[in-house]
């Protein structure tokens, strides 16, 4: 298995120099008073195509050959990585094909459509959409570039927390949604990089806790696809690379409820004026209801994307 170090996020972060934003960080005094910490939000729902995901799309299509450029890029996404990996192929000019769930929110269909990548959907709950993408590889020799077990997709995500450390300097905490487990294992590698005493905590929903369950038992859990209002943390399983690097450098791992996801995307919206989508209030949502103490430290919560359809924003 190939290993992934702080090299490659910083290999990632000069690639994607000039292409990905550099989001902003944002803080919140009634945010600050609800935890009684000093909180640093990192804003990814600024990112182009809304999330987070943009980094580690590119920064891995960027890294084929010709061959692979002629052939394209084949992932399956609920929304986010699909909308970034059709970005990013248009930016490269390189075809896109993306395997999408039946119930994806209109607004990340629509965008993926937007971008120019072809779309072939499927049930969620009854059909495998690994092995629809594997088919789609062989038939048309393009090249898979998964969610988030994949070292270049984590390598870009990574650049998240680097931007933000170089931004506060070290920090007490740092609170990261876990899907897959993409975006914490990278931003992990850059903690222990840049602020090694900071402690990297893992946010699921408890409806899906595989990710909590694993590290807790030193395995890979298994789980049926959660039913959630966090759409991208919707995965039965967390990846071959990223589980060994959230077992070497995550603190812990815990979970809200969708309630708190509810009340945290309305708190975004109307305290602090930013559009967050449900898994984006993942991190937020402990810090805001004291899962962790974290009273009187600095903490830095990254809010991984803003993908969100304005009916469910408006519920």
């Amino acid at each position: 298995m190939t290993p992934i170090n702080f090299s490659n996020v910083a290999a990632a972060a000069q690639a994607l120099q000039g292409i990905a934003r550099r989001t902003p960080v944002l803080t919140s005094r009634q945010a600050d008073e609800a935890s009684g910490a000093r909180l640093y939000f990192k804003c990814e729902n600024f990112q182009r195509a809304g999330a987070f995901k943009f980094r580690g799309a590119y920064n891995a299509l960027s890294r084929f050959d010709a061959g692979q450029r002629r052939h394209g890029a084949v992932a399956f996404s609920s929304g986010n990585h699909a909308q970034a990996v059709a970005l990013a192929a248009k930016m490269l000019g390189m075809p896109a094909v993306i395997v999408m769930p039946d119930d994806a929110a209109p607004a990340k269909l629509a965008a993926t459509q937007e971008y120019g990548a072809e779309i072939v959907r499927y049930d969620r709950y009854a059909e495998d959409r690994t092995a629809i993408a594997q088919r789609l590889v062989s038939e048309r020799g393009a090249t898979l570039v998964p969610p988030f077990d994949h070292p270049d997709v984590i390598a870009g995500q990574g650049t998240v927390a680097k931007e933000l450390f170089e931004e506060t300097g070290p920090l007490d905490y740092l609170f990261v949604c876990v899907g897959g487990g993409g975006l914490l294992a990278g931003c992990a590698i850059s903690a222990a990089e840049l602020s090694p005493g900071c402690k990297v905590i893992g946010v699921e929903p408890e409806a899906g806790n595989d990710a909590q369950q694993s590290l807790r038992s030193g395995a890979i859990v298994r789980i049926p696809v959660p039913q959630t209002i966090a759409d991208g943390a919707q995965t039965p399983a967390v990846g071959e690379f990223t589980f060994p690097i959230m077992q070497r450098l995550v603190s812990d791992i815990v979970t809200v409820s969708d309630d708190q996801l509810r009340a945290q995307m309305r708190f975004f919206a109307e305290r602090m004026k930013v559009v967050v989508e449900p898994t984006g209030c993942l991190a937020a949502a402990a810090v805001m209801n004291r899962v962790v103490d974290v009273r009187g430290l600095r903490v830095g919560v990254v809010v991984s994307g803003g993908n969100v359809d304005i009916a469910r924003l408006g519920g």
